[in-house]
């Protein structure tokens, strides 16, 4: 992320409230290292105790740096109808580190700018089954979605699979190599998501672990931007 996308962040951050506190004592950082500071923890995943003395202030007040600042970068929701010729590309992560979580995310398939990102469900889930539960398909309907086999049983296109009777043709054998060069995109977007170590070894659970995710999202799509 270069200084002019930085400052995009700080704008947003402040109108979403990322300003002063309501009550009690000023912040002892400015809203700059602040949000400095946030990025800093889901990209190292350093313990309070590290983390406070970096910025110079209290292992407590850096906490509360956090539980302020992140919900103000999350992702929000798109509410608006994706053009009709948009192709977006869903995938899920179900890695068993600190907590086992299955998250998915979308992205669009030509800017590869995250649309959504699902509240990680626990323990290990089949793909297609979270993709109900957390609603994905509702934030992406009317639109075509690419997947994996792991979403055989919903509305999105995964890849022809062949039988023992009925071995794919040639034609549907190029359609699949297609396919997945396309789908690849989401996994590239994960991977880059994952440099942020917070998500590789999380030692949070819940809504937090959807801020990280959704604010990492946000972090990404400022640095695609031009």
């Amino acid at each position: 992320m270069n200084e002019r996308q930085f400052r995009k962040l700080v704008v947003f951050v402040r109108r979403r409230g990322g300003g002063k506190p309501t009550g009690g004592q000023p912040w002892a950082l400015h809203r700059e290292d602040r949000i400095l500071l946030v990025a800093v923890y889901w990209r190292t995943n350093l313990t309070m105790r590290r983390l406070g003395p970096l910025f110079g202030i209290s292992n407590s007040a850096a906490d509360r740096v956090i539980d302020h600042i992140a919900p103000r970068l999350a992702l929000a929701p798109v509410r608006r109808q994706h053009p009709a010729d948009t192709v977006l590309i869903v995938a899920a992560s179900s890695k068993n580190y600190r907590y086992s979580s299955n998250r998915q995310v979308v992205i669009v398939a030509n800017t590869r700018m995250v649309v959504a990102a699902g509240r990680p469900l626990p323990g290990s889930r089949h793909d297609a089954r979270a993709y109900r539960e957390l609603g994905m398909d509702r934030v992406v309907k009317n639109v075509r979605v690419l997947g994996d086999g792991g979403y055989r049983g919903t509305p999105v296109l995964i890849p022809l699979w062949p039988r023992k009777d009925r071995p794919l043709t040639p034609g549907q054998q190029a359609d699949n190599a297609v396919h997945r060069r396309a789908s690849a995109r989401v996994e590239h977007a994960f991977s880059r998501m994952n440099t942020y170590k917070v998500l590789r070894d999380c030692r949070v659970r819940g809504d937090e672990v959807h801020q990280a995710i959704l604010g990492i999202a946000r972090l990404r799509n400022l640095a695609l931007a031009r």
